[in-house]
């Protein structure tokens, strides 16, 4: 990785962060971004910067918001002067009945976990192009692959970005791209702990095979696999990461 250029969103904390630290510590440059989280993002530049980065920067965006996508990339360019990785890490849900999300509540999540990916890739494919290639890493989930319930818009839009995934894949790997997913099962981030009561964090620990939930530095291993000479032969490829959750 040593002064490979990677653009990291939601990279303030959780599996965004760790992916960034992940990078950083094998010699990677890093931008980082993230909605509204000024102090969050400084805080993980400075702690990439000390894991060995050579620069760390941040830049706060807001992915629902049409353009910034294309905003993004181009600070994140011009700061850098290249962008060999992107990881499309940006990610919100919203846990309700079907039946209940509003207009409002569909649009956002639709444009935060699949609307931003799409643009972000648009804006970054010239940019690796021109060098001759990149990495470009969707963070999907399990739930793109098994249904859950409280969470239809939510596995759409994972299920969508898979298969975003192989498409771009499909188009760009001729041109020295290559496109894979990291489909996680339950990760034990501040996100995914939040408002769910011991006895559901129990029962799911209880429903992945292994017994547990992952890391986001586990998540921030696949990633550093997939953007690695040693996955230049995985292409297109949604790796799950769940600790067996969907084998039964």
């Amino acid at each position: 990785m040593n002064r490979k250029a990677a653009l990291i969103t939601g990279a303030s904390r959780g599996i965004g962060r760790a992916v960034a630290l992940r990078l950083a510590s094998e010699g990677a440059v890093i931008y980082l971004a993230a909605d509204g989280t000024e102090a969050e993002l400084a805080e993980a530049a400075a702690a990439c910067r000390k894991a060995g980065a050579p620069d760390a920067a941040w830049g706060v965006h807001d992915l629902a918001r049409t353009g910034e996508a294309e905003a993004m990339v181009a600070a994140a360019h011009q700061r850098m002067g290249r962008i060999d990785i992107l990881v499309n890490n940006a990610g919100i849900r919203a846990r309700k009945a079907f039946g209940e999300f509003s207009h409002e509540e569909f649009d956002r999540l639709v444009a935060v976990n699949l609307r931003a990916p799409f643009f972000t890739s648009q804006a970054v494919v010239p940019i690796m192009r021109a060098q001759g290639g990149g990495h470009v890493i969707h963070m999907a989930s399990q739930l793109g692959i098994v249904a859950s319930r409280f969470g239809a818009v939510y596995n759409l839009t994972k299920a969508g970005l898979i298969q975003l995934t192989r498409s771009m894949a499909l188009e760009l790997s001729a041109h020295g791209i290559s496109v894979n997913a990291v489909c996680p099962g339950p990760v034990s981030t501040e996100g995914f702990m939040a408002n769910r009561n011991p006895g559901e964090l129990e029962q799911r620990a209880r429903d992945v095979p292994i017994g547990r939930f992952g890391t986001a530095e586990e998540v921030a291993g696949v990633v550093a696999f997939l953007v690695s000479k040693d996955a230049a032969y995985v292409i297109g490829h949604a790796l799950v990461m769940d600790g067996g959750y969907i084998i039964h």
